[in-house]
C-alpha cells in the first residue's frame, strides 16, 4: 500500500477539477516519515482515493500522476509515454523536413515534473522533480519500449533542474548509446544539438512555429535577433533572404554553435553578424534605426512570484528600447517565457512600454508555444510562452 495524505475538506475542489498540483496548505494530515519523491495516495476525509502522485516537502506538495480511485501500476509510464509519442506522430512532427520535437511536456502530457525531447534519435530526459528522478529507470524503459527503432541515444540531464540540495548528488549522463551530440532538422533547417553543454535540453523547440513565421516576413529586412542562443530565428531569416541579420547573445559558446549552424546550412555569412554581449546596453547604445525587425526572446526574467515585479520592469525597459530604436515602420516580435508572468500581465506590460514610447502600435498576432508543448485545459499555468507580433510606427 502507498502512504497517504488526507486533504482538508475545504481544499478538494482543485483536485476534483483535475488540477495536477496539491499545495501544502491543502493537506489536513499525512503519514509519518514521507520522503521527497515518494508515491502517495491522495485521500479525502472519508478515505476515498482522489489521486496518486509524487510527494515533496515544499509549496507544491504533490504533483499528480493519475486521478481517480484506480490502483497505481507501473504500466502508467508506458501508457502515458506511448500516448504522448502517438500524439506527436499524429501531428506529423517526424517527417523528411523535421525530426525533432518535445515528446513529454510535463503536466500537458499528464507527467508533471518530466520533460523529454527527441532530436533525430537522441532523446534527452530532464527531471524537474525528485519523484521523476527516482522514476528514471521506469521512464527509460518506457521510452525504449515505445520507440526503440527510432532511438540511438538517451541522455539524462537533470542536475540543473532538480532541487539544489538533492541535485548535489546528481550528475548528467548518457544512459543509452555513446554520442551526446546530433544534427537535427527543424522545418528543413539543420541544427547541431549538444544537450550536455547546451542550455535546457540543447535547443528551444517551443519556438518552431514562431521561427517559421519569422521566415515568412524576413525577406529584404534588416533583423536584430536578441538573446539568439544558437541562432534559431537567425537561420530562418537568412534562409528567407533577409538583407542583414545581427545575432547577439552573452554566450560565446552559443555563438560558436551558431557559426557552425550557418556552415551546416550553407548560409552566406556575409549577411550575418554575431555579437557577444548584453542586449540592454546594446540597445541603449544603438545610435541609428538600423533594424526593421527586432526579435526579443529573453530567458525567464522571473522563475518565482517574488521576482515577478522586477521581471515586469525588465520586460518593459527592454521593449521600450526596441520600440524607440526600431526603424519605422518596423516589426517587433516580443516574448516572455516566465510562467509566473501571465499572458494578461505581459500584454499590459507591453502596453505600458508602448504608451511611453509614443509610437503607434498594432498587434498583428498573439504567439505561443507549439502543439508539441500541449497545455492541460485544467492547468492554464502550462501556457508559459507568450508573445506578440507588433507593427511599430
Amino acid at each position: 500500500m502507498l502512504p497517504k495524505i488526507v486533504l482538508n475538506n475545504k481544499k478538494l475542489e482543485p483536485v476534483l477539477r483535475k488540477h495536477p498540483w496539491i499545495f501544502s496548505g491543502a493537506i489536513f494530515s499525512k503519514d509519518n516519515n514521507l520522503a521527497d519523491g515518494d508515491l502517495v495516495q491522495v485521500m479525502d476525509s472519508r478515505s476515498n482515493q482522489l489521486a496518486i502522485g509524487h510527494f515533496y516537502h515544499g509549496s507544491i506538495a504533490v504533483k499528480i500522476l493519475q486521478f481517480g480511485s484506480s490502483h497505481y501500476s507501473e504500466e502508467l509510464w508506458y501508457d502515458k509515454i506511448a500516448k504522448a509519442w502517438n500524439l506527436r506522430i499524429g501531428l506529423n512532427l517526424l517527417n523528411s523536413t523535421n525530426n525533432c520535437f518535445r515528446w513529454i511536456h510535463g503536466e500537458g502530457d499528464g507527467l508533471p515534473g518530466l520533460i523529454v525531447d527527441f532530436y533525430n534519435g537522441l532523446v534527452v530526459i530532464q527531471c524537474h522533480s525528485i519523484g521523476m528522478y527516482r522514476s528514471l529507470h521506469l521512464i527509460k524503459e518506457a521510452i525504449t519500449k515505445v520507440a526503440q527503432s527510432y532511438i540511438h541515444t538517451i541522455v539524462q540531464k537533470s542536475k540543473e533542474t532538480l532541487p539544489t540540495e538533492f541535485a548535489k548528488s546528481v550528475e548528467n549522463s548518457v544512459l543509452v548509446g555513446e554520442q551526446s551530440k546530433v544534427t537535427a532538422i527543424e522545418n528543413g533547417i539543420k541544427f547541431i544539438i549538444d544537450p550536455i553543454q547546451g542550455q535546457k535540453t540543447g535547443f528551444f523547440l517551443d519556438q518552431r512555429d514562431n521561427r517559421q513565421l519569422v521566415k515568412q516576413i524576413s525577406t529584404d529586412r534588416r533583423i536584430l535577433n536578441t538573446f539568439c542562443y544558437t541562432g534559431g530565428f537567425s537561420l530562418y531569416a537568412l534562409q528567407a533572404g533577409a538583407k542583414q541579420v545581427c545575432s547577439i547573445d552573452v554566450s560565446n559558446k552559443a555563438l560558436e554553435l551558431l557559426g557552425q549552424n550557418l556552415d551546416l546550412n550553407d548560409l552566406n555569412k556575409e549577411y550575418h553578424e554575431s555579437i557577444v554581449g548584453d542586449v540592454l546596453p546594446f540597445l541603449t547604445q544603438l545610435q541609428e534605426a538600423k533594424f526593421d525587425l527586432i526579435i526579443l526572446d529573453p530567458p525567464a526574467f522571473a522563475k518565482s512570484v517574488d521576482k515577478r515585479h522586477s521581471a515586469i520592469q525588465a520586460y518593459k525597459r527592454l521593449n521600450l528600447l526596441a520600440m524607440q530604436k526600431i526603424a519605422k515602420p518596423g516589426i517587433l516580435m516580443s516574448y516572455s517565457c516566465s510562467q509566473v508572468v501571465t499572458e494578461e500581465l505581459f500584454y499590459n506590460t507591453i502596453v505600458a512600454a508602448g504608451i511611453e514610447s509614443g509610437c503607434e502600435i498594432k498587434v498583428l498576432k498573439k504567439l505561443m508555444q507549439g502543439p508539441d508543448h500541449p497545455v492541460s485545459l485544467f492547468h492554464p499555468e502550462g501556457s508559459y510562452l507568450k508573445g506578440l507580433l507588433l507593427e511599430i510606427n
